[in-house]
């Protein structure tokens, strides 16, 4: 039931969220500037001695006739400011293939911080549709963590939200422990719940044998930006797994999507189809595979060194520390 599509086309200006203004007052929470170069959104992240990166988010779109002059000077006018603003690296992952003509090399990039490809599943069919179109073992698992007992509610928007997200956020340690990942602060992911317009946190619960409450066992955090569900962070419990908690979080997060008037649900991240065993999104593939939906292929994430002596240095610092 799965389709694989190669992008040739631009995301949508209306329907991207790294590029609007909902994502640039999200940035700006997290003390990061952002840029406005024509309508190219540029996120600058400091770090130690005034250093920084600048990052572009699935834009500009890809030259169209003769906007190639255009793009080229889009770049150099951001690698100019780039350059007397300390920045170390330029990164750049455009929805569709694009040429840039500039003095400077460009290479891939060594991170995997922006999807490569995704998986984009069609909310305009019905519920049904939807779980006829999963792998047989995504309803199976939906209806294993029903069978016992496991509950779903969404955090809203009060004093219980700050006990969510410290739960969320204990969740995510262990998870990140365990998968070998990078979590971010508590303080991320409670702006990212408060200042990103759309946000969403959804949590699942299963009885518990020793004193009959009810325990959290799965976390999920997304967003809804125009018509289409964006699935960002999530987290589960090792110790329940047998439960499957997250297919039944992941599909209360694609109905509430779909009630809220999206017409797409975005599951955020896969490893390439031809990517090797060793691609550190090569787990969650397996798991969002199960969801169905069309495989979205992404151009690679480039990126410009400017100050390559110091980007390297700090790489190795991070490393260490």
């Amino acid at each position: 039931h799965n389709s694989f599509l190669i992008i040739n086309f631009s995301v949508s200006k209306t329907n991207n969220l790294w590029q609007s203004p909902e994502w640039k007052r999200y940035q700006e929470s997290l003390g990061r500037e952002v840029r406005i170069y024509e309508s190219t959104q540029v996120v600058i992240d400091k770090t130690v001695g005034g250093y920084s990166t600048w990052e572009i988010i699935r834009e500009p779109s890809a030259p169209i006739d003769n906007e190639q002059c255009t793009i080229d000077n889009l770049f150099n006018s951001i690698i100019e400011d780039a350059k007397n603003n300390k920045c170390m690296a330029l990164y750049f992952s455009p929805a569709s293939e694009l040429t840039v003509n500039c003095q400077l090399s460009i290479v891939n990039s060594v991170r995997h911080q922006q999807p490569e490809a995704t998986r984009i599943i069609d909310l305009t069919k019905s519920e049904d549709e939807i779980l006829a179109q999963m792998k047989q073992k995504g309803r199976y698992n939906i209806k294993v963590a029903t069978k016992h007992g496991v509950t779903v509610r969404q955090s809203t928007i009060n004093n219980q939200q700050s006990t969510d997200i410290d739960d969320f956020y204990n969740l995510i340690q262990k998870t990140a422990k365990r998968d070998r990942f990078k979590a971010h602060s508590k303080e991320h992911y409670k702006k990212f719940l408060e200042n990103l317009d759309g946000a969403f946190m959804l949590l699942a619960f299963a009885p518990s044998i020793v004193n009959c409450q009810l325990s959290i066992v799965a976390g999920l955090i997304g967003v809804i930006h125009k018509n289409q569900g964006i699935y960002y962070y999530g987290a589960s419990s090792h110790a329940h797994r047998n439960l499957m908690a997250p297919y039944l979080l992941q599909w209360e997060a694609i109905k509430y999507c779909k009630d809220k008037g999206c017409d797409s649900y975005d599951l955020f991240g896969i490893a390439p189809p031809d990517s090797s065993e060793n691609h550190p999104w090569k787990g969650v593939s397996a798991f969002k595979e199960k969801f169905g939906g069309d495989v979205v292929i992404y151009p690679e994430e480039k990126m410009i060194l400017l100050k390559p002596l110091m980007y390297k240095l700090i790489q190795i610092k991070r490393k260490l520390f």
